[in-house]
């Protein structure tokens, strides 16, 4: 089941790709992709990147955001001059705060569009470079617990507030001012309360407040008997059309790892996107062409049907990258993980749960001889030879 974050820390160190994190492996640069997007160029650099200084392999992560991990040998101005240079690094002041979720083939909209433009309006606020780096906007349906997010209606579009509905409606062309103003109103209601607070759900009446002084920033009214029920994005895999009517060839990377060879194959893709789940996603193609790449994935180990046992598995780095974790759990996960229906299911070296989904979820925590299992119907503990018998029974629940 889903476990709430806990605070450990009134300190946001969110790394970043100028402030890197000192993890057990060597510095890690976190590189933000608003709605995941990038290009078959970009994942080139980051290859390099990779091989040049780091461990070979690129992460995705639970925000669809990309990791460069062991990055040891890498002079930072180095790494800065090679994000600049293949466009992942639009902003200096703003690269932690450049949080946006969206999933360019799920819904009716063509979010891309949206996506890039609210990033650009972002980076253009000097003020919005005091977000925190956890902060998130979301663009459409996404499994991602945003705190300003813009969903699809029949008339426009609806503002969410922490997912709560306070009935803000605005039009399609009006969606990025809305978000932003969304987000000048949570600085504002932070600073008033002296509250160092990360995210909007921490704020006492945050959603309503901060609803509140976003429709007065904008001019228009809240109507809250119009609630909407946020969509639902779905984990795409195999051939996928998108909103424009092309298509698009969805894989799955395992524990969202992607190594030299995978690499090189996506870096001859035009516009691409990683995924929340964990996955690659080579868009705007004819049918016969996402076929091709399907196979072209399928042949250096991405999963690209449904049924894969790495369906809806996710990990955190576990060991040895990570200082506080009792275990290598990517590797159990891999010894452990057999196809499996039911909720997902996340691995974790200790109990921060660092990349937990936003929803409902198995939570398998190391403990130091095994691994607690913890599902809606309650939590088990086993040692690793019997942990996978247990996660499939509570996945099931």
């Amino acid at each position: 089941m889903s476990s709430p974050s806990v605070r450990h820390s009134d300190v946001d160190a969110c790394p970043g790709a100028l402030r890197l994190h000192a993890a057990a492996d060597g510095p890690l640069a976190r590189v933000r992709l608003p709605g995941g997007l990038l290009t078959g160029a970009q994942v080139a650099t980051l290859a390099t990147i990779a091989r040049r200084w780091g461990d070979d392999h690129l992460e995705i992560t639970s925000r669809a955001n990309a990791q460069l991990r062991a990055l040891v040998e890498a002079p930072a101005q180095a790494l800065a001059e090679a994000l600049r240079g293949c466009g992942l690094l639009p902003s200096e002041t703003h690269e932690l705060v450049r949080n946006i979720a969206a999933v360019p083939t799920a819904g009716g909209w063509e979010v891309r569009p949206l996506v890039r433009a609210l990033d650009r309006a972002v980076c253009a606020e000097p003020g919005l470079a005091g977000l925190p780096g956890r902060f998130l906007f979301a663009v459409g349906p996404a499994p991602a617990a945003a705190d300003l997010a813009a969903v699809e209606t029949a008339e426009g579009a609806a503002i969410l507030f922490a997912g709560r509905d306070e009935g803000l409606r605005v039009p399609v062309d009006a969606v990025v001012a809305a978000l932003t103003a969304g987000a000048y109103s949570f600085l504002e209601v932070r600073a008033e309360r002296s509250v160092p607070a990360w995210r909007l759900r921490e704020l006492a009446d945050g959603p309503a407040e901060v609803a509140t002084r976003t429709a007065t920033r904008l001019g228009v009214a809240l109507n809250p008997s119009s609630a909407v029920t946020p969509p639902v994005a779905t984990e795409p895999i195999g051939v996928v059309e998108q909103a424009d009517g092309r298509f698009a060839a969805a894989a799955l990377a395992p524990l969202g790892l992607l190594h030299q060879t995978q690499l090189a194959v996506l870096a001859e893709a035009g516009d691409l996107t990683v995924t929340p789940w964990r996955g690659v996603v080579v868009l705007d193609q004819s049918r016969d062409d996402a076929e091709r790449w399907l196979r072209d994935l399928a042949g250096v180990g991405l999963e690209v049907a449904p049924g894969s046992r790495w369906s809806g598995v996710t990990a955190c780095a576990g060991r040895p990258g990570c200082a506080r974790a009792l275990a290598d759990v990517r590797h159990d996960a891999d010894a452990a993980t057999t196809f499996g229906e039911g909720l997902p299911v996340h691995w974790i070296g200790c109990a921060r749960g660092c990349g937990s989904p936003a929803g409902e979820h198995v939570r398998v925590e190391a403990t130091g001889d095994g691994y607690t299992v913890t599902g809606p119907q309650g939590s088990g503990t086993a040692p690793v030879s019997g942990v996978g018998a247990l996660v499939t029974r509570a996945r099931r629940a």
